[in-house]
């Protein structure tokens, strides 16, 4: 596997830096960077030289493009780059984030432990991502499911119940009825239905890229019921790990801001973050340009108030996200818990609902033959 190693054409200007496209970043920065951040970290922590570290990183490293992308990052530090300089070549795997954190570490002298809390920062994410996740998947899933045995049942079985019934002289139970007559519409118009389907799906994704639709959608997010608040929580744990992390390597608090903006995962919260940004730079505390909003939570703020009285923002941060990180987790584990009887509720309901409504007529046979 080979990343393109080609110079940029003469009609770029000089100095412009090159975005290096990366097979299978997603996977890499879930997976793999973690790992390599902690890694890198301890290795210098040790005395070992930034390019031995990566040395041995890459020969350490099982996956192919995330070889080769650590191989082009050491032969540009030999070439003379900064090790963040080197590291933005790659933005799919290291992000703004990322690269300034690491920017603020070679500025103050302290990469070693810019690199650990960027390892404890990412291996935090990816925890609570996953959990997250998970939440989300499971009623997903099973829900599908339920969805997909119901069609299957009304298309194919009923039908077959409904050829039996047919013959009978007599009206059918009203569930029966309006089982048998939504499998007829159902077989009529099963193209159309996809169609419809199919078209509906496309443009609700094509809305969500569009920046109206996809800061719409993300204010949706936050007001659903228990999931807004879980969507809130989330946004808050990585405003302040983020803003924590960017502030202790180094990282001006307005560039800082402005970076933490973009990833808080959620467009509404990023446009408080960003207008609380615009506050700082005229002299406001950041907790007043976070006040009177309805994302980030009001604990959140005062919090942040008792930090910026005492100048400690750093520690204030750092157990603002623990304690909306166990929040969340603490939710994530209460509607799993919750949510496992009530998907098998529905499952029941609506499967039994099919199979009862099929099998009523032949319980009441014979009312049905003797009407």
């Amino acid at each position: 596997m080979v990343l393109s190693r080609t110079e940029p054409p003469a009609s770029d200007k000089p100095g412009k830096k090159r975005s290096i496209p990366v097979p299978g970043a997603g996977k890499i920065v879930d997976q793999n960077l973690p790992g390599f951040t902690r890694q890198v970290g301890a290795m210098l922590g040790a005395g070992m030289p930034i390019v031995a570290c990566l040395r041995a990183m890459e020969e350490q490293t099982d996956q192919k493009a995330f070889k080769v992308v650590i191989n082009q990052v050491r032969e540009s530090l030999e070439g003379g780059m900064s090790l963040s300089e080197s590291l933005r070549q790659f933005p799919s795997v290291f992000d703004t984030l990322y690269c300034n954190m690491v920017g603020g570490g070679e500025t103050s002298g302290e990469l070693s432990e810019t690199m650990a809390r960027l390892a404890t920062f990412l291996e935090t994410s990816a925890k609570l991502r996953r959990k997250v996740k998970s939440a989300l998947m499971y009623p997903t899933v099973v829900l599908s499911m339920c969805i997909i045995i119901s069609i299957g049942l009304i298309t194919f079985v009923v039908p077959v119940f409904g050829d039996m019934f047919k013959d009978f002289d007599a009206a059918l139970p009203a569930p029966t009825q309006f089982l048998l007559d939504l499998s007829g519409f159902m077989r009529k118009y099963a193209l159309y239905l996809i169609a419809v389907i199919g078209g509906a799906v496309y443009a609700l994704r094509r809305w969500k890229k569009t920046e109206q639709g996809a800061y719409a959608w993300d204010g949706m997010m936050l007001r659903l019921p228990v999931f807004g608040k879980l969507n809130r929580f989330n946004a808050a744990a990585r405003f302040a790990r983020m803003l924590s992390q960017m502030t202790r390597s180094g990282v001006p608090i307005l560039t800082a801001l402005k970076i933490v903006s973009g990833s808080t995962g959620n467009r509404v919260a990023g446009r408080i973050v960003e207008n609380a940004a615009t506050a700082v730079e005229k002299g406001d505390p950041l907790s007043a340009g976070l006040m009177n909003q309805q994302v980030y939570p009001i604990g959140l703020v005062r919090m942040l108030q008792a930090g910026e009285k005492t100048g400690s923002i750093d520690d204030m941060m750092d157990s603002i996200a623990d304690y909306y990180e166990d929040e969340v987790e603490t939710i994530v584990s209460g509607l799993t818990a919750l949510m496992e009887p009530l998907i098998m509720a529905f499952l029941g309901i609506i499967i039994g609902g099919v199979v009862i409504a099929m099998f009523l007529p032949i319980f009441k046979m014979g009312e049905i033959v003797g009407g």
